[in-house]
């Protein structure tokens, strides 16, 4: 086996293994020149200049959240400026901001704070019903506002390494934020990209035919390297896999719509379908996607 092939199966296992974790640990994972991550749940993306660095996403909650800054000092060049962003408003990537130095520039795209304001609280609340852990975790949220909004597209210059932070449209949710480190092609891609992991669209996200339309244009940035954020980080090739996936899907979704069966038959039929034709991805059951595609 390859060194390359090696390090892939290790990382892919530690991933596993994190995203059963809501509590971040310290050690990272270098995804590219200026880019690392703590594995987790979610994976954290650092991405480290000489005069700043930004941090992508939060953790669970203030305790994760000083965590990740915790972590992202100790790569930090000296006197650097501390950047926030989140990939989006559920409550893993964007409640643990109360752990970050007030110091710390919050950006984040209009789109994905719309959605903050109208839904945030009730997410958050929503998560720490879920178990013991999640409540103490979340008990301290503050969901602060961004000191900076955008509408399509931010640059931040951290000193040797342009980060684009850019709103394509609605996929998982309505304001999911990419993160493009320009010097690296490194995307960190939040749930729009991800390894092997069936698509989830929850309620009042966007749609398989805005998915689609977002990962169109990120095909047109070239990238080299993905950092998932609930997923083990890979190539460039994720881009094209996530369509090619998501394609399939909602073409025969909507295929077997036209032919009159229902949604739970079609989900059921389907993914039976893709299991086949999707051998390696370790879960294959699209049913409750195929509910979102027979709404569109």
């Amino acid at each position: 086996m390859s060194l390359k092939l090696v390090i892939v199966s290790a990382l892919a296992a530690a991933s596993a293994w994190a995203q059963q974790n809501p509590v971040l640990g310290e050690t990272t994972t270098r995804v590219s020149d200026h880019v690392w991550a703590i594995m987790g749940w979610p994976n954290i993306g650092i991405v480290v200049g000489s005069r700043g660095t930004l941090v992508v996403d939060t953790g669970l909650g203030p305790k994760n959240g000083e965590t990740a800054a915790k972590v992202a000092a100790k790569l930090s060049a000296p006197n650097a400026k501390l950047y926030l962003t989140t990939t989006h408003f559920h409550p893993e990537h964007a409640a643990g901001d109360a752990g970050f130095p007030a110091s710390a520039t919050l950006i984040r795209d209009a789109t994905q704070q719309g959605e903050m304001e109208a839904r945030g609280k009730e997410m958050v609340a929503m998560f720490a019903s879920r178990n013991e852990q999640q409540k103490q975790l979340l008990s301290d949220v503050n969901l602060r506002t961004p000191d900076v909004q955008f509408t399509d597209e931010a640059t931040v210059d951290l000193g040797g390494v342009t980060v684009r932070l850019l709103w394509f449209g609605a996929a998982h949710t309505k304001g999911d934020e990419l993160i493009f480190v320009e010097p690296d092609r490194t995307l960190i891609s939040g749930d729009v990209v991800q390894n092997k992991v069936v698509p989830n669209i929850p309620m009042n996200g966007g749609s398989a035919a805005s998915w689609l339309a977002v990962l169109d244009k990120v095909a047109a940035l070239n990238v080299a390297h993905v950092l998932p954020d609930h997923s083990a980080p890979g190539d460039g090739a994720m881009v094209a896999q996530e369509k090619a996936f998501i394609s399939d899907v909602r073409s025969r979704a909507l295929a077997l719509k036209q032919q009159g069966v229902n949604a739970d038959q079609a989900g059921k039929q389907i993914s039976d379908e893709i299991k086949t034709k999707y051998a390696d991805w370790p879960n294959t059951n699209v049913a409750n996607f195929v509910k979102f595609i027979y709404s569109e």
